[in-house]
């Protein structure tokens, strides 16, 4: 497959995997077309290692929805595609709101892709033909469907957008989390203050390192609601630890109750960088203007067809009107289309008005009230 890749400038790619037992996805299958040509690798089989050459040759990679697969060949590789265009990033660019593979295959080409058991066992081998027949589909007809997203793409002048959102969308950090960070994935934590915050940080990323070393869920070493309930009534015995919810003798065995009660103990007089913190809250004064700006993202989302989504979510409002550095919405084509406009209507310069049939639209303010009687 290498020999055969290396002369060809781009290639379709997918991986199938499973991660429901296990901290690390498992790599279950690895999909691939060219012009011409289709392959299916199984990596219970080959090493698939060696292919990091091609995944860091020059070719164009495509991929649909590529972010747990770019996971799955980092794990696999070490690397990842060198260039990528994931066709749901560039679907969103003409309006589709992160369309399936499915319903992209039929809109761009008319095609049906076969359906698939959401619950089917990639692992098991021989896999059987309806297995085989939905995976090769996933990559077969997918640089037909590139052909047609770049055609309108450049007709439109988005072309270079869905390149761009593709390549930070490559750059993303991936790979072992940083157990330091576990406690920003658990809601109840991120509300909690002083001791009990730190508490719940520390007990955090000792499950997250715990889960790494064992290669388990999260979830299968210890429970959301049993780390809330530690840092809530921080346990000195082993009894104490038996009394909280969500924990159960799996988690009150010598050892593991002696890591816990260490790492409680340890945590008490711990303090964090005030850059640990969470973003500030929004100015009070400023949160309506996310109410009214989101309103009207929805209204541009629609005239401009692009996917909300890619456009502004609410992190990017916020964080614009923090004024955060780097905040997406300050740089590129966003800043222009969206981040601009946002900061004339937030400064006074502009006004959001009803158009007719309940369109919004972005206006001069003319600072003259309405007269609304006494």
């Amino acid at each position: 497959m290498i020999e055969v890749l290396r002369d060809q400038p781009r290639y379709a790619l997918d991986t199938e995997f499973h991660r429901e037992r296990t901290y690390y996805p498992k790599v279950a299958l690895v999909q691939l077309a060219w012009d011409g040509g289709l392959a299916m690798i199984d990596p219970l089989a080959v090493d698939l290692a060696p292919f990091a050459e091609i995944l860091d040759g020059p070719a164009l990679a495509v991929l649909h929805a590529s972010d747990q697969d770019l996971e799955v060949l980092d794990l696999a590789c070490g690397t990842i595609p060198g260039r990528l265009l994931d066709t749901q990033v560039a679907a969103g660019f003409l309006g589709m709101a992160t369309p399936s593979l499915a319903a992209l295959h039929e809109r761009e080409l008319g095609l049906r892709l076969p359906k698939a058991d959401r619950l089917t066992d990639w692992l098991r081998r021989p896999l059987d033909p309806s297995q085989l027949e939905y995976a090769a589909s996933d990559v077969a007809h997918l640089l037909q469907v590139v052909d047609q997203l770049e055609d309108r793409l450049v007709a439109n002048g988005r072309w270079q957008w869905a390149l761009d959102e593709c390549e930070h969308l490559r750059q993303r950090q991936r790979g072992a989390r940083n157990p330091d960070d576990a406690w920003r994935r658990i809601k109840e934590v991120r509300s909690l203050r002083g001791t009990a915050r730190s508490i719940a940080r520390a007990v955090a990323a000792w499950r997250e390192q715990r889960a790494m070393a064992l290669d388990l869920p999260v979830r299968f070493v210890l429970s959301d609601m049993a780390i809330v309930g530690i840092a809530q009534r921080p346990p000195t015995s082993t009894r104490q630890l038996k009394e909280i919810r969500g924990l159960d003798d799996r988690h009150v065995k010598d050892d593991i109750a002696r890591q816990l009660l260490d790492v409680v103990a340890g945590a008490k007089d711990r303090t964090y960088p005030a850059d640990d913190a969470p973003p500030p809250e929004l100015d009070r004064a400023l949160r309506p203007a996310v109410t009214l700006v989101s309103a009207w993202i929805s209204q541009l989302a629609r005239d401009l067809e692009i996917d909300t989504a890619l456009l502004a979510t609410r992190a990017d409002l916020e964080a614009l009107l923090r004024g955060d550095e780097g905040a997406r919405l300050t740089v590129g084509w966003r800043a222009e289309i969206v981040g601009e406009p946002i900061r004339k209507l937030v400064s006074g310069e502009a006004a959001l008005a009803f158009a007719g049939q309940g369109d919004l639209v972005l206006e001069e303010r003319t600072h003259r009230p309405l007269d609304t009687g006494p």
